[in-house]
This record gives structure tokens, C-alpha cells and sequence, in this order.
């Protein structure tokens, strides 16, 4: 696995354990990695999230990592394992309507509802 100096891509989010011993890192292309925080060695990757990860945070027990990302979930991680624990999402006020043919939307608001989730064919 990676080093911190081999690393092609853009960190954007990163957190110190409680103990100190390790860093969790979200990055922009999705991906988590637990470090170890003396030889910069990567120990673990989660992997799940299919957009740039905003945030990460451990617990205090060291057993679960929280990513938020821009893909609209949450996701719980078991540190242990790379598991994905729990994935928490909420719908979107218009998740899957269909605006196929609706007539007298200008393309901001077609834009608007497929950002609160509508679709189009």
C-alpha cells in the first residue's frame, strides 16, 4: 500500500484517532485510508462512496469511522475490517420523478428538481 509521499490524488478530509496513532483520510476520489501515524504507512482502505468525501471522524473507542460525502451519504466504518457498517441517505423531496416532456420549465429549474432528485430520460 501507499505512502503519504505516493500519494496522486487530493486529500480533503483528515482526522488524528483518539490514541494518536493512526490518521483517517477522505479523499476526492471517494476513498478512505487509515494511516499509521508514525511510518505513514497505509494500513486499510474503505471503499464505497462514489464522490468526493467531505468530512471523516473516529470514534473514541476506535472502533468506527463517519464519512460524509458529496454522493449524499453518510457511511459508518468498521476500522478493524474496512466494512462498510451502515450507509444513511435521505431522500431528495423529488428522489426519482420522472420531468420527462413537462412542458414550461426553464432549464434552471429543470437543473433544480434534478438536484433534489427528479430524473429525466
Amino acid at each position: 500500500m501507499n505512502t503519504f509521499e505516493e500519494l496522486n490524488y487530493r486529500i480533503s478530509s483528515i482526522v488524528f484517532s483518539p490514541n494518536d496513532q493512526t490518521v483517517v483520510t477522505g479523499s476526492s476520489d471517494g476513498v478512505l485510508q487509515l494511516w499509521d501515524a508514525k511510518t505513514g504507512q497505509c494500513l486499510r482502505l474503505f471503499q464505497g462512496h462514489t464522490s468526493y468525501i467531505f468530512s471523516v471522524a473516529i470514534s473514541y473507542d476506535e472502533n468506527t469511522i463517519a464519512s460524509d460525502s458529496a454522493d449524499n451519504t453518510i457511511k459508518l466504518w468498521n476500522v478493524h475490517t474496512g466494512d462498510c457498517l451502515k450507509t444513511l441517505k435521505v431522500d431528495r423531496p423529488y428522489e426519482g420523478m420522472n420531468i420527462t416532456g413537462v412542458k414550461g420549465l426553464t432549464a434552471a429549474e429543470k437543473a433544480s428538481l434534478k438536484a433534489l432528485g427528479a430524473v429525466e430520460d
